[in-house]
């Protein structure tokens, strides 16, 4: 099976979100939606004691895409208009589909290190889920199923691996969503499905991606030209893989909207205009 090559890679610019938050984002939504089906990617961090007071995403709207929040370090408290309210712990995942609109608060705190570490990734819905109600799903770290062989330490949260698949179903991407962890001198190869989207977010270290040395901090874009992708580590690394099925639809990005036409996100202020945005 042919090695996929990489097409580029993208090094995180640093950008203000929410109430003030310093965050390095590789993707953000665009028109061009050259990432389809994924829209961002936000890694954060609250580590520097001269960034002042932790702050956070006070109440804001979402329609039309899925929000997925995985913490390494720290905690992130949330709530949300339809009652729901929790808090997303070190190794936890919480996967967010708003679906026709929901309202909802993120709030980090430090853990016991002191620290905040974690990613945000936006994946979108197809047109024909964009108005369906909002749902859940809360992955607790210990239903992460931990796979361990030839030296990569994985933590599998969608996707599926020698038969074992992870806690997170039924989203339209069948998106692949792992965390991977490789020891020195080791190497993984993953097979992706043809016409997949494919994205490793090197966070630790330096590995060899598809003939190609790459350093943290970088996103890995790679090309649909081979059926697997071959990660060597010399000295160690630790990356996001992440991977999904293109819709192939038009979309309008708008702030916390993301929909396929002009109509629809002028439809969205309206409704939060009027107070109909959420049901």
């Amino acid at each position: 099976m042919n090695n996929r090559t990489i097409s580029h890679i993208i090094k995180p610019q640093l950008v203000i979100e929410g109430a003030g938050v310093l965050l390095r984002r590789s993707v953000s939504p665009r028109a061009s939606n050259e990432y389809d089906p994924f829209l961002l990617f936000d890694h954060f961090a609250f580590n520097n004691p001269q960034e002042g007071p932790i702050r956070g995403f006070p109440m804001h709207p979402h329609r039309g895409i899925e929000t997925v929040t995985y913490m390494l370090d720290g905690s992130v408290s949330h709530r949300d208009s339809l009652g729901n309210a929790g808090v997303i712990g070190a190794g936890d995942v919480q996967w967010m589909t708003s679906g026709r609109g929901i309202m909802h608060e993120e709030m980090p705190r430090r853990g016991e290190s002191g620290n905040i570490y974690g990613f945000q990734l936006w994946v979108n819905l197809p047109a024909a889920q964009k108005m369906d109600q909002p749902r859940y799903q809360e992955v607790n770290s210990s239903s992460i199923p931990i796979i361990k062989k030839d030296g990569a330490t994985i933590r599998l949260v969608a996707g599926e691996l020698d038969g074992v698949n992870g806690p997170v179903t039924e989203i339209a991407a069948a998106p692949l969503y792992m965390d991977v962890k490789l020891d020195p001198a080791s190497r993984f190869i993953y097979p992706i499905p043809s016409g997949h989207t494919t994205l490793a977010y090197v966070f630790e270290g330096a590995a060899e991606f598809g003939g190609q040395i790459v350093e943290s901090v970088s996103m890995v874009v790679f090309n649909d030209d081979g059926g697997q992708i071959d990660f060597k580590s010399a000295t160690g690394v630790q990356f996001m893989l992440i991977s999904g099925a293109p819709f192939g639809e038009p979309i309008v990005p708008y702030g916390p909207f993301v929909m396929n036409t002009a109509e629809e996100i002028q439809q969205a202020i309206q409704d939060l205009r009027n107070g109909t945005f959420v049901k």
